[in-house]
């Protein structure tokens, strides 16, 4: 998990920070770096401590990948929403939000495959 933890505090960094580095679109790009970042922590947080924990492992961390999906689809079309309407760049918020998340879902499927190479033998 410390890797994993590492690789998505990484991926934080750099889309926070050229997100910071985006010029005029620099608002919408951060907001959706925040979003991408914190749904992804949490993510892993959730990743780590319901799937560790569960006789099922695997299944649990698809329930918790299923339901943050979710979540994001959310918080994108809210986002979206909100950027849109104050007249900023939507696509500097798409970018800033999908480029983090595809990095924050290797990091997650590793974690995963970490999970169920964990199991042991299967009956």
């Amino acid at each position: 998990m410390k890797g994993h933890l590492l690789a998505a505090a990484a991926v934080s960094a750099l889309a926070l920070g050229a997100s910071y580095l985006a010029g005029p679109a620099r608002s919408p790009a951060i907001i959706g770096a925040a979003i991408a970042t914190a749904t992804g922590l949490a993510s892993l947080w959730a990743l780590g401590r319901f799937g560790r924990s569960a006789r099922r492992p695997v299944q649990s961390a698809l329930l918790v990948f299923v339901v943050v999906f979710l979540v994001r689809l959310l918080l994108v079309a809210g986002g979206v929403t909100l950027v849109a309407r104050a007249g900023e760049s939507a696509l500097a918020f798409v970018v800033a939000f999908f480029v983090p998340y595809f990095a924050f879902a290797v990091i997650e499927g590793s974690f995963v495959r970490a999970l169920g190479r964990g199991m042991g033998k299967p009956a």
